[in-house]
């Protein structure tokens, strides 16, 4: 069964409600031209090359970039209202397990969590593939918990992409347009379009399994795009590609849904990936919200342990006491010593981010130690992994583990063995809830 047309690829088809021909999309243009003029160099083949480039400076870029281009208005038909779900399967296993969730027109939304979590079960339920067991799914206002996946505006970009190897480029697009019985005139008009926007046009009558991993992605994407969705769903679409391309094809896709306005709900499991592309992010784990904000506050604030280690972060220490007698700050007890924190919230558990910490060859000088809102750990480099534009370090500090991330300044950076001071400030201690 593929979403991306609404269709099962191996059955007779049955035509049903769909936009009318020449449907017009926001702003007075055909969603198809909507693609073409203001996306048109999305998919260039050179764009993404250099990955030495930052990711800020690629978002910044595909927001800021091209003023003669803006994005087109979001459509209010694309905001998404999940009430109540609830889904098993058998007995014992929750996918879904009393899910509220709310995604904004225009968003690039992603579910994130580990294998098993109900990222994908949830994606399915949007896509009408999925049946619920209690609960109620909302798409611009309307109630779509009983409406079948071919009569719902939403289509789905599959981690297999699904599609058809013994078709060529054009039919491949054509397929989704062909079921809605779109006019031939009209049909051949938006295929072209699309095979140029992608980037594809010399290729259009060439077979799918005669093309690159990250063409299919492409055609997968342009297949689910060509017949004008209000929402599009992507299920790890990027898994397959190789690091470079997949970095490139994260910077392209995030431009075309920041010009198209179009709602983009992402699943991965892919932390990083999540970061780069994301307005917001729901964590996921055993069918229940974890925790739903901006990546920063994702990585920076988690809201408890599970989020903090499925985000990367190792330095969790237990809090065993804090006094709060101080008008100006807390001071927590904890495996380390007793640490001086700024409003470090009510949890016992504490966070020490690594790039917030910093090394210092001991003996420090007085001037260096003064600062009575920065706590001073002594400690001894156990270990030292150089990546080039950061070093990596293993710190043992009163018997206990602690990992260091130190960015590359050109100067000299502590060896194994050096005996140092890990200098946090006070305002970059957190305490979480487990």
């Amino acid at each position: 069964m593929s979403a991306v047309d609404g269709k099962d690829a191996g059955t007779p088809e049955q035509h049903t409600t769909r936009k009318p021909a020449g449907a017009r999309a926001p702003g007075g243009t055909h969603a198809s031209e909507s693609v073409s003029e203001h996306v048109g160099e999305s998919f260039d083949d050179n764009a993404g090359e250099n990955l030495g480039d930052t990711v800020n400076e690629s978002v910044g870029e595909s927001q800021g970039a091209n003023a003669d281009q803006p994005a087109l208005p979001r459509r209010a038909a694309s905001s998404i209202q999940l009430k109540g779900l609830h889904k098993r399967f058998g007995n014992e296993v929750a996918a879904l397990d009393g899910v509220d969730l709310s995604i904004q027109p225009g968003e690039f939304f992603t579910l994130l969590g580990p294998s098993g979590c109900g990222k994908t079960t949830l994606l399915r339920i949007l896509a009408g593939l999925e049946a619920l067991d209690e609960g109620q799914v909302v798409i611009g206002g309307r109630d779509v918990t009983e409406v079948p996946p071919h009569q719902r505006s939403v289509n789905t970009v599959f981690q297999s992409y699904a599609l058809f190897p013994h078709l060529s480029v054009r039919d491949n697009l054509a397929f989704g347009l062909k079921m809605r019985a779109v006019a031939s005139r009209e049909r051949e008009v938006r295929v072209a379009e699309m095979a140029e926007f992608i980037k594809l046009g010399s290729l259009i009558d060439r077979r799918v399994d005669q093309l690159s991993g990250g063409q299919r992605q492409r055609i997968a994407l342009a297949r689910a795009l060509v017949c004008e969705p209000d929402v599009l769903l992507l299920d790890e679409p990027l898994s397959a590609l190789d690091a470079g391309l997949r970095s490139q094809i994260q910077i392209e896709l995030l431009r075309l849904q920041k010009r198209l306005g179009m709602t983009f709900v992402f699943v991965t499991h892919d932390q990083q990936e999540a970061m780069v592309m994301s307005d917001r992010i729901a964590v996921l784990d055993s069918g229940s919200l974890q925790q739903v904000g901006s990546p920063r506050e994702i990585y920076e604030r988690p809201a408890n342990a599970f989020v903090a280690r499925f985000m990367g972060h190792a330095n969790l220490f237990d809090v065993t006491a804090r006094d709060d007698s101080r008008s100006d700050a807390i001071r927590l007890t904890t495996p380390l010593g007793v640490l001086t924190a700024q409003a470090p919230g009510t949890g016992s558990l504490l966070l020490l981010r690594p790039e917030t910490l910093d090394l210092r060859r001991r003996p420090a000088s007085e001037f260096e130690r003064h600062d009575v809102l920065e706590n001073h750990l002594p400690g001894r480099v156990q270990e030292r992994l150089y990546r080039g534009s950061h070093a990596e370090y293993r710190v043992e500090v009163a018997g206990v583990s602690v990992q260091v991330v130190v960015n590359n300044r050109g100067g000299q950076l502590p060896e194994v063995g050096d005996q140092v001071d890990v200098v946090v400030a006070a305002q970059d201690l957190i305490t979480l809830g487990e």
